[in-house]
């Protein structure tokens, strides 16, 4: 099955850094941020676990939940955390998914069919396609996906923005322009004609053009 956005977010079974879990049960009625790196002790990845682990009171303000994965056992997983708090000046506390048996990658198209049943012997550059963020909202569907390649550090803060815009167009019939962010003037979605949009939006809004009419950010 080739994911996409509105695809039903595979669940599995994993072992992890906080013991096994199932993932539709851990993620509850959450949003989800489901992110995968190539291998243990690769240098773009390091930096990116301990951001992630500074940002996460951020994540936890929106209901998010945070989960890792990487390709290599819990053992390493777990010694790996001691080089990210040296690096970063932070622990994770967030789960790592320990894919040995490259499963989950499979599962969610980032490695091929074919790719194998074990992470041993493979490189960094042999996983260089599991570097996907995926957004995963309450229904379980996914929201977002994002694939870096491996010398491009991921930007969590436009995770964080990205996830802002979902949560309030899924409450409102809005959507939000470029580089918009949390608090600034967004668009009345093309479905809500103008008799529906007096009385979404009483204080009327402003017509760029018939099509992009602007108002506040309702959520404020």
């Amino acid at each position: 099955m080739t994911l996409k956005i509105n695809s039903l977010a595979p669940d599995f079974k994993a072992n992890t850094t906080i013991g096994e879990i199932s993932f539709h049960e851990w993620l509850g009625d959450s949003w989800g941020v489901l992110f995968s790196h190539p291998k243990d002790f690769t240098p773009v990845c390091t930096t990116e676990l301990g951001s992630l682990a500074r940002m996460k009171p951020e994540f936890d303000k929106r209901n998010v939940k945070v989960i890792g994965l990487s390709v290599d056992p819990v053992d390493d997983h777990n010694k790996w955390l001691k080089d990210i708090n040296d690096v970063t000046g932070y622990k994770p506390e967030y789960p790592i998914i320990a894919d040995e048996k490259l499963e989950v990658a499979k599962l969610y198209n980032m490695l091929e069919g074919d790719a194998g049943v074990t992470s041993m012997g493979r490189t960094a550059v042999d996983n260089q396609t599991v570097r996907t963020v995926f957004i995963i909202r309450p229904d379980k569907r996914v929201g977002l996906f994002l694939t870096y390649p491996m010398a491009t550090g991921r930007n969590f803060l436009e995770i964080l923005r990205a996830i802002d815009s979902m949560q309030l167009t899924a409450k409102h019939k809005v959507a939000t322009p470029a580089d918009w962010k949390k608090g600034e003037d967004v668009i009345i979605v093309p479905a809500v004609k103008d008799e529906e949009a007096k009385k979404l939006f009483p204080n009327g809004w402003d017509a760029l053009k018939p099509y992009l009419r602007k108002v506040p950010d309702p959520s404020k």
